[in-house]
């Protein structure tokens, strides 16, 4: 028999400590000597990030604490470690030196100070290891540069230099070459960034670098297959694509209407790798993957029930990724090539719901301005046993991502889980902008932000509306960094929305632009325009300007230790909406930085959210929730 309960009040076995505790992260899956790596990022030891090994079926922790293997490069870190099988060398987030674990014994190599070091390669025929270096010791913007770091006394010579970024050093198996990235503002590497290969002299440093790739094109993962032909992917069909480079040319091995990369929003990422003379690779269309075997012949997809795949690394016939489902939280995933068989190594959570309580999402389009379309994923409110109060439809939360050039997937996310199982409808939007859908849909946000990211969201709003799947009268909108300036703006200029949530949220965009780290300080050249000239575009589109438009209560969250977007940008915008009279919550968060990761304030920040709109909406939480003080209410 269903009882009859008002939506957004149904009581759910899914827990904010349920999804705080499934927050584990598990990242950079890596063959090093026949052994299986990877990282663990638990909010349960204060986000340590935990060096994993398995190997003959057993799987350990190789660091102990309190070192966490974290590179704090470009703020957002990546290849924070590397390994010959037997010792492990990594980048401590404590003082971003290099240090060598081996036999349960760390020792530092490198010197602590102001040098961060991330995309770390082994170089075993020189003794050395090679990286990317932001240095941090002279005062104005840091200094990128290509760098080895000698493994026995930490030395560190420079390789190249003169670009503003690097990334992506690749060896060839003999040694004798090297390829790698480099872009300069105003671009980021999903804009355009310059492939290079070199060969390595006799004294270790490169010789003359060659450009091979064309102007324009966003390269991504440079790597020598074990024949030493350099392979990369390339976006210069308008869709990321592999290609090959052999005897001064290069080939496009696939031609697909679909994308192999992604956006190099943090060191070391990889979407395929090499099985002898076939490559695995991980493939995106309609917002979800497929793990692909890749030869001259064309593309196959293995079927393997996964529908979101990143990080894959191979060993002969083996195949390690990251794989999830909308029924399978992120696990370490090892795959056999050649017939499909995988088997789960470590899944990010064991706390499953049951089925009766998993909300599957729809991967969905929809009209938005003019004559393009929007993406996103819909999740109807699921609990079986409980519905809504006769002729009542669901509240509805849309959630925007944050990059703005990233996408969401359809992966178990326990977030969306705790909303849907207690009676909400969520869409998941991957507007304009989004990546996964081909270069040209991903450069509709150029110049647009703050218009065509908030106008697909209010887009879908109205389809939901149109077709009576939700409430037009209970609709919250919550995004974290750029999405939270998506919120913000959502908030400011348009009435289909009643409620918000702000997390670490851009609030001034011009301010953003002296605020924010190295990587992001030109960013906004390409979302908004160059600065100065358009200032007052930047002034018009910064929700902190224009406190009197924002008529619709907000709850803000932000860690104090953010460098990416600092608590400036959300104190401003608490102290003009006190002035206002909208209603208010700020929560702030003394250890966190971009991003929540302990558990502890996981959990604070959902349950304050999901109070927030209980006060607004008018409804009555099945939980035992501590109060949050709403101002101006």
């Amino acid at each position: 028999m269903t009882n009859r309960v008002p939506f957004g009040s149904w009581p759910s076995p899914i827990s904010a400590a349920d999804v705080a505790a499934s927050s584990v992260r598990l990242s950079q899956p890596r063959y090093f000597a026949d052994k299986l790596f990877w990282l663990e990022t638990r909010p349960d030891e204060n986000a340590r990030r935990v060096i994993v090994i398995h190997t003959a079926g057993e799987t350990q922790d190789l660091l102990p604490a309190p070192y966490s293997a974290h590179s704090r490069a470009h703020e957002y870190g990546g290849g924070d470690y590397v390994s010959d099988g037997k010792r492990v060398w990594f980048a401590n987030d404590d003082d971003q030196a290099i240090y060598v674990l081996e036999s349960d014994t760390v020792e530092r190599l490198t010197e602590p100070g102001g040098r961060r070091y991330a995309d770390l390669l082994l170089d075993a025929e020189r003794d050395r290891l090679i990286a990317v270096s932001e240095d941090h010791t002279e005062p104005g913007e840091a200094k990128t540069t290509l760098v080895t770091i000698g493994l026995r006394d930490g030395s560190i010579g420079t390789l190249a230099e003169g670009a503003d970024f690097y990334s992506s050093p690749a060896l060839s198996p003999d040694g004798r070459h090297l390829a790698w990235l480099s872009w300069n503002h105003p671009n980021l590497p999903w804009d355009e960034t310059r492939l290079f290969l070199a060969s390595i002299t006799s004294d270790g440093s490169l010789g003359e670098g060659e450009k091979i790739c064309q102007d324009g094109e966003s390269v991504f993962q440079p790597e020598f297959d074990s024949n030493g032909t350099l392979h990369f992917v390339s976006d210069r069909d308008e869709w990321w694509n592999i290609y090959r480079r052999e005897s001064g040319t290069t080939k496009q091995i696939t031609r697909d209407a679909g994308e192999f990369g992604r956006p190099q929003w943090v060191f070391g990422m990889r979407s395929y790798s090499f099985c002898g003379d076939r490559i695995a690779a991980t493939r995106t269309e309609s917002g979800r993957w497929n793990l692909s075997v890749v030869t001259d012949h064309g593309v196959q997809d293995i079927g393997l029930p996964f529908t979101v795949l990143e990080s894959i690394d191979a060993k002969d016939e083996r195949v390690v990724l990251l794989a999830a489902s909308p029924t399978i939280p992120p696990a370490i995933v090892e795959v056999r090539s050649s017939d499909g068989s995988f088997e789960i190594i470590r899944a990010s959570s064991d706390n499953i719901p049951s089925e009766d309580v998993l909300s599957i999402p729809e991967h969905i389009e929809y009209q938005a301005q003019g004559n393009t379309k929007a993406r996103a994923f819909f999740y109807a409110p699921k609990n079986d046993g409980f519905s809504g109060k006769k002729h009542e439809t669901p509240p509805l939360l849309v959630k925007c991502h944050g990059g703005p050039t990233a996408s969401t997937d359809d992966g178990l996310d326990l977030r969306i889980q705790y909303w849907t199982s207690r009676g909400f409808a969520v869409l998941d939007v991957n507007y304009r902008g989004s990546t996964g859908y081909g270069r040209p849909y991903r450069r509709l946000l150029y110049g647009q932000w703050g218009i065509a990211d908030v106008e697909d969201c209010v887009a879908g709003v109205r389809h939901l509306v149109d077709t009576g799947q939700v409430d037009a009268d209970r609709v919250a909108i919550s995004g974290s960094s750029a999405g939270g300036f998506t919120v913000l703006r959502a908030l400011s200029v348009h009435d289909v929305f009643h409620a918000g949530a702000s997390y670490y949220g851009v609030a001034d965009a011009e301010t953003l632009l002296n605020d924010t780290h190295k990587f992001e300080t030109r960013y906004c050249d390409q979302l908004i325009g160059p600065y100065p000239e358009m200032r007052n575009v930047y002034r018009e589109r910064s929700p902190v300007n224009h406190p009197d438009r924002l008529r619709c209560p907000v709850i803000f969250f932000q860690g104090l230790k953010d460098k990416v977007v600092p608590p400036s940008q959300t104190r401003c915008m608490t102290d003009a909406l006190r002035r206002t009279g909208v209603p208010m919550a700020s929560i702030e968060f003394e250890e966190e930085g971009h991003g929540f990761r302990h558990s502890g304030n996981i959990r604070r920040a959902l349950e304050a959210e999901y109070y927030f709109y209980s006060k607004m909406f008018g409804f009555k939480p099945n939980d035992d929730i501590e109060p949050v003080a709403i101002e101006n209410f």
